[in-house]
């Protein structure tokens, strides 16, 4: 039998942990594994919020893929996906090309402004490392900014923030803290600043029972950010949000868009066909019609054949996934029965800062405050030692005081 070529595209949580799974269960004589991935390193995308409020080093978010995946056993590609040919097993990369027998695409997901008239041209998105550091990067420039100017705009220490998910919530949470930070480093009142979220849903974290969004929304509006729920943006200006009915423009200075993420761009360019910007999947995460392609991550839907509905995008469902697909392609390689992938869930954490957090966590058992932002920690951590084991935890586990 030839030698297969299984190639993985992404080294996020879903393809890294597939590259990994793959490297455990065949050996370099059973198969060929090649990992491509734009950049050298793999980031916790779980934390480019805290990368983006500038309340962690970008570095320590950053994970060396040589470092847990063994370049002896895995080939790996630096480049940049273009487009994948299906029909020939053919991936396109901006330098060459690479052909495969079995693909793993999950390439991750891109911010998804739902046509919102100017947010792709005038808001910042938390989408990858480079994206993160910049917004933290202009939110200091803006305080360094108001204090060297003769007439500084009132407007430029405001931080407006769009959609009230996961991302913003926990984004505003790390902006809770980090700005009195800046303004005891630029000697500004703090009563200046403005942290705005703002929402077309009637309330923030939907995901979460109503007591402990109560909750979470109280902590933050106690530490000084401010929530505009139920109101729908209908342009991003270069000044800010223009938001309900009465076309009110929030103005800031900074102005950062998390309110929805689709597939990477990819998808499109390969011609795959797209449920709101993702693939639908089978049981056994490969595209529908297609023997030999799986889909994992951000960039498919995976149903929830109990609730009627696609699991919701998490880094436990996209490592999950990534298990059971590397279970997969040894099956296809073998000729043996495929398992379908059923979702376990851990539980839902979100933090509120580095000391506070709601969460509902096995068997709905809820927490909020400190024992929920130890638990996140928790989450975060456990990640880390999947991908790359107690070294990779002892390097850059969290462990922050309370």
């Amino acid at each position: 039998m030839t030698k297969p070529k299984i190639v993985v595209l992404g080294a996020g949580y879903a393809g890294l942990t597939t590259t990994k799974r793959l490297t455990q269960q065949l050996s370099p004589e059973e198969a060929e594994i090649v990992l491509v991935n734009k950049h050298n390193y793999h980031y916790e995308t779980t934390w480019l919020h805290e990368v983006a409020a500038g309340t962690i080093n970008p570095n320590q978010a950053r994970v060396m893929i040589s470092d847990v995946v063994n370049p002896k056993r895995v080939r790996l590609i630096y480049d940049s996906v273009v487009k994948v040919k299906k029909d020939e097993n053919i991936v396109v990369l901006e330098n060459s090309e690479i052909s495969y027998d079995y693909l793993v695409f999950a390439l991750g997901f891109e911010s998804n402004d739902f046509g919102i008239k100017g947010m792709d041209e005038h808001a910042f998105a938390i989408e990858d490392m480079d994206s993160s550091r910049m917004i933290s990067e202009h939110i200091e420039y803006q305080f360094a900014k108001y204090k060297t100017e003769e007439n500084p705009d009132e407007n430029s220490l405001h931080i407006l923030v769009g959609g009230a998910g996961f991302t913003g919530v926990e984004f505003v949470g790390e902006l809770a803290e980090k700005v009195p930070e800046l303004c005891q480093k630029y000697d500004i009142d703090r009563s200046k600043v403005r942290i705005i979220n703002v929402e077309a849903a009637p309330s923030i974290l939907p995901m979460f029972d109503k007591d402990l969004v109560e909750y979470g929304k109280k902590s933050l509006e106690d530490r000084g950010v401010e929530f505009r729920i139920g109101a729908p943006i209908s342009e991003c200006t270069p000044e800010g949000f223009v938001v309900g009915d009465d076309k009110e423009l929030i103005k800031a200075g900074t102005v950062v868009w998390t309110g929805g993420v689709k597939g990477s761009s990819v998808l499109e360019a390969s011609g795959f066909e797209l449920t709101k910007g993702k693939v639908n999947v089978d049981a056994d995460l490969r595209m529908t019609g297609e023997n030999n392609l799986f889909v994992l991550g951000d960039c498919s839907w995976v149903w929830n054949k109990e609730e009627d509905r696609p699991y919701p995008p998490t880094a436990q469902l996209a490592m999950q996934e990534a298990n059971v697909a590397a279970k997969n392609i040894k099956s296809l390689i073998y000729n043996q029965p495929l398992e379908d992938f059923v979702f376990k869930s851990k539980g839902t954490v979100a933090s509120l800062g580095t000391t506070d957090g709601i969460g509902s966590v096995f068997d709905g058992r809820k927490l909020q405050g400190k024992a929920a932002a130890a638990m996140k920690k928790v989450v975060d951590n456990r990640s880390l030692f999947l991908i790359g084991g107690p070294k990779l935890l002892l390097k850059k586990g969290k462990v922050r005081p309370f």
